[in-house]
């Protein structure tokens, strides 16, 4: 057996003195893994993937099955068991395209669209509960600056 020693305990980063707060790269990740951890299947009632491939399917319908692996990050191999998992669920279809039938055109079916606004109302209280130490007003400041940040970023999930 393994025997890796504990890391040390986190401190608040509100504790930190300015000179030793984390950049802002770094705090970003720290509360994505936060957020990765807390949105679990038994949270949202799907896995965190499926829930941002339903996302993506909703800003983008039609897409091709090679687009929305692209979009995610995954290899062919990982974007078909992914929605061989959605298909499965009930929440995509995959077509092929009428105009070039290599292509799979994928689509969220009204069932994914339930599961998928089930899920956000899911992420929405768990938003609540991660960005509890800041107001209304800074949160909507925070989701400006990431959605600016993200602004010229190809294919953004």
């Amino acid at each position: 057996m393994n025997s890796y020693p504990s890391p040390p305990p986190l401190r608040s980063v509100s504790a930190m003195a300015p000179d030793t707060t984390p950049g802002s790269l770094v705090l970003l990740i720290r509360l994505t893994r936060l957020v990765y951890r807390r949105a679990t299947e038994d949270v949202l009632g799907m896995r965190l993937k499926q829930y941002m491939a339903l996302n993506h399917l909703a800003q983008m319908p039609d897409v091709s099955q090679r687009q929305l692996g692209e979009a995610m990050h995954l290899d062919a191999n990982n974007t078909v068991l992914m929605l061989n998992d959605l298909e499965a669920a009930g929440w995509a279809e995959r077509r092929r395209d009428a105009d070039d039938r290599r292509r799979h055109v994928v689509e969220m079916t009204p069932a994914g669209r339930k599961a998928l606004a089930r899920a956000e109302r899911a992420l929405d209280g768990l938003e609540e509960d991660v960005l509890d130490g800041l107001t209304a007003d800074e949160r909507t400041t925070l989701r400006e600056l990431l959605a600016r940040a993200m602004a010229d970023v190809p294919t953004a999930v």
